[in-house]
């Protein structure tokens, strides 16, 4: 017996010194559902030349609300990596 693997992709959103690590904006990553933010994350670090430079827990957004990294993420959905902000 065979089992399936459902996979979805998410597009991911890179921001300010994140977009520069990367060399990009915007990434469509594959991920194996049922998947979360941090899985997404993970898959960035490993496929993005660049993206090892990026904080293993990073702010996060899913479709523009604030998640932790234990939000799940569907296919279709857009994940925004979001570098700290300094005020003054």
């Amino acid at each position: 017996m065979q089992l399936s693997v459902a996979s979805g992709t998410v597009r991911v959103q890179f921001f300010a010194r994140y977009a520069e690590m990367v060399g990009c904006r915007e990434a469509a990553i594959v991920v194996t559902l049922p998947a979360t933010v941090g899985d997404v994350v993970r898959r960035v670090r490993e496929e993005l030349p660049g993206a090892r430079g990026l904080p293993e827990r990073p702010l996060t957004a899913v479709n523009l609300k604030h998640v932790k990294l234990d939000a799940s993420v569907q296919d279709g959905d857009e994940v925004a990596l979001l570098p700290p902000v300094a005020g003054g």
